[in-house]
């Protein structure tokens, strides 16, 4: 074979790896004649092209760890002719293969060494891509602090070389952060900036990944509808992109709308969809999360096939598989789910081992280290015109919204949040309507303007949010605008301070009648919430969900003087910090929630 037939045989080669006529039949058959070629044998560099066309090809195919294999293969032969051009492409080939059969550790050490061979050599767009690969591995292994930081450098240097599909990428990961992070809003502008760059540039693919991911988002936000209709979009697009791990994500997504619904038997077709295909293309992470799926499915008794012996196996398996992945962020979900299952099950005991768990790994994947990092990741992207907002606007929007909001107010934002997990707590002042009454209407404002301040400045001083008075009544919560791990210890600390005596100054106290008496009573829940802008004329910064009408049932169904917690409040409470005080109340009936067990939060003796 000539010089220029070897060139011909490559270029030809290449061309059959990218096209979509050639099977992979042809595909492998047509490598293994080139790489018997005597003349190929000598030639180190040209066996490279052909190994990493290969490597190429099966991961296209999903055959990832076929693709690794020769990934590692064509590294040996470039490191066995010191060409070091092509050790870099073979290392970031290797770091990527490891990525995709899911060994993020091992992957780190083959992706940086390829990052730091691509910049010697002076090729930014190679950086920025190993860069964006590492972030995947860190964002796998749940270190969302490296992950953005890796992003990071990748966005900027994608943007630098203009290489869009590459910046389209990049940002697609930096929302999955944000989603990690329970943070939508941010989450959907990134994948919302990614698909309108990938429509412009016709990459399908990820494309593809972009809607399907914003199906994911209004799913974690209970519109199960508006997922759908994505889930949906993305369905139509996965005709064009055949990718096993798309197909089996996909199912997965709809499947947890499906269970969401209470369609459970569409649910079982999905998570046996999704368990199917990672068998045959050895996707171990989705195989592990299919798993799960099916063990909380079986777990759930408004199942036609609850099976408790099933579930349990399930959900336990899915732990060993999902540990021996390092997927902390999936890892806790499913110690949730088994904690859940065994308290419906009265195995306390296990309940509380598998619930501390995952309140462990959900305080370290949740870490304020991370919300910061992502804090920090949004004030570097800061526009001109934020900076340039109105000084005197901003003062106003501050003093009647918590600083965070109006801060993203000012930048033209649209604010309405959600939050996993927050602690929320209402508080009025039981016996001061019949006392009220005999008042005149300035000292009664007088009296409630002295009041509401000390409780403005026991939340400020606690790092806890006001939201809102009515009437005689206070609302507060720990956790938002600004997330905070500590969320419960916090609003105890501050529940505890209110409860203590009010020493009302005596211009406010000679107002009152005589003789008079009141108390305080609150309530204190935790649970997920969504928050914003309520109004476009007159608006207010609002929280509303289940939990906040579950706190306000606790302070309704409490007692004068007592500060009255929901067993979850309680639990987490216990779980984060065990110096607090909880008497058991018992079972007591709760409008639209049946019976439920609260508790009593005591002051320290």
């Amino acid at each position: 074979m000539t010089d220029e037939q070897l060139r011909g045989a490559l270029v030809e080669f290449e061309s059959m790896v990218r096209s979509t006529g050639a099977t992979g039949e042809i595909i492998d058959a047509r490598a293994r004649e080139l790489l018997s070629e005597s003349e190929l044998r000598q030639d180190a560099r040209a066996q490279c092209r052909i190994l990493g066309s290969l490597a190429f090809s099966h991961t296209r195919r999903g055959h990832l760890k076929r693709a690794l294999e020769v990934a590692l293969e064509e590294l040996s032969v470039a490191q066995g002719a010191g060409l070091e051009d092509l050790i870099t492409d073979a290392q970031g080939r290797v770091g990527f293969a490891y990525l995709r059969t899911v060994q993020n550790a091992e992957a780190i050490p083959f992706l940086e060494a390829a990052m730091e061979g691509a910049r010697r050599a002076g090729d930014m767009i190679q950086v920025a891509r190993n860069s964006d690969n590492l972030g995947s591995a860190y964002f796998a292994m749940s270190n969302y602090v490296q992950a953005l930081k890796y992003y990071r450098e990748s966005l900027r240097l994608s943007e630098e070389q203009g290489d869009q599909r590459a910046t389209a990428g990049t940002m697609h990961n930096i929302g999955i952060i944000y989603h990690a992070l329970g943070d939508y809003t941010h989450a959907l502008e990134y994948y919302h900036r990614a698909m309108a760059i990938n429509e412009a540039v016709g990459n399908t693919e990820w494309l593809f990944a972009n809607v399907n991911n914003i199906g994911l988002v209004y799913k974690n936000s209970g519109d199960y509808t508006s997922a759908l209709v994505y889930y949906h979009k993305s369905k139509d697009l996965k005709r064009e992109v055949p990718s096993a791990r798309g197909s089996a994500v996909l199912a997965d997504n709809i499947g947890s709308v499906y269970l969401s619904l209470k369609e459970y038997d569409h649910a079982l077709e999905c998570f046996s969809e999704v368990l199917a295909l990672s068998e045959e293309h050895e996707l171990r992470d989705m195989y592990a999360k299919a798993t799960g799926a099916l063990g909380s499915l079986y777990a759930n008794k408004e199942y036609r096939g609850f099976d408790p012996i099933k579930a349990e196996d399930l959900l336990l398996k899915a732990i060993t598989l999902t540990s021996s992945l390092g997927i902390k962020k999936d890892l806790y979900d499913l110690h949730k789910s088994l904690a859940d299952f065994y308290a419906l099950s009265d195995r306390k005991a296990e309940a509380y081992d598998h619930f501390k768990v995952y309140h462990e790994l959900e305080r370290e994947v949740h870490s304020e280290e991370a919300q910061r990092a992502a804090e920090q990741f949004e004030q570097q992207k800061m526009l001109s015109a934020e900076r340039a907002a109105s000084e005197s606007t901003r003062a106003l929007l501050h003093k009647v919204l918590p600083s965070s909001i109006a801060d993203r107010l000012v930048r033209g934002e649209k604010i309405a949040d959600y939050f996993q997990i927050i602690s929320i707590l209402f508080v009025d002042i039981v016996g001061f309507t019949p006392i009220a009454a005999r008042m005149p209407a300035k000292a009664v404002l007088a009296f409630l303007n002295y009041v509401f301040g000390e409780f403005d400045r026991v939340m400020k001083k606690h790092g806890v949010q006001k939201i809102k008075t009515i009437g005689d009544g206070y609302m507060a919560v720990s956790g938002a605008p600004v997330e905070c791990s500590d969320h419960a210890e916090r609003l105890a600390r501050a529940a505890l301070e209110l409860m203590a005596d009010i020493q009302l100054p005596d211009e406010i106290r000679k107002t009152l009648p005589k003789e008079s008496v009141f108390h305080l009573r609150m309530g204190l829940h935790t649970g997920s919430a969504f928050a914003g802008i309520v109004g476009d004329e007159g608006f207010v910064y609002d929280v509303y969900s289940d939990a906040v009408n579950l706190a306000a049932r606790m302070e309704a169904t409490g007692e004068p003087g007592k500060i009255h917690c929901s067993e979850e409040f309680a639990y987490h409470l216990q779980n984060r910090d065990e110096s607090f005080v909880l008497e058991e109340r018992g079972e007591i009936e709760v409008k639209g929630k049946g019976l439920m067990r609260t508790f009593f939060l005591e002051r320290v003796a």
